[in-house]
């Protein structure tokens, strides 16, 4: 079970866009990185194609960070938290964030 998922509100806290928050798109345990929207953003040029009627043109594109430098946004502190792991009565395993003992999985 990873501490970060798609679809978790996260907030960058180093890098260029330290500070910034967004929600996360898409998790790549295998390379440790995530894709978080708004962050990271990059500028591909793409070339123009008449056949097909595409033309060229500038497309921004948000790139992957790594897993470490971001952390999950708690509502109730209003603070990045980290994340820990937690067996409840009947067995299941749940995340949690650190600074509260609060649940974050339901």
């Amino acid at each position: 079970m990873n501490k970060i998922k798609k679809g978790d509100q996260v907030v960058v806290i180093t890098g260029k866009d330290k500070g910034k928050r967004g929600v996360v798109e898409r998790v790549l345990p295998d390379a440790g990185r995530v894709v978080v929207e708004g962050v990271n953003i990059a500028k591909r040029h793409t070339r123009g194609n008449p056949g097909r009627n595409i033309s060229a043109d500038i497309v921004e594109k948000a790139m992957s960070i790594h897993i470490s430098n971001v952390a999950i946004y708690n509502a109730a502190t209003r603070k990045p938290s980290r994340v820990g792991f937690r067996f409840l009565e009947d067995g299941s395993k749940v995340r949690y964030f650190k600074s509260n003992h609060e649940i974050i999985d339901t």
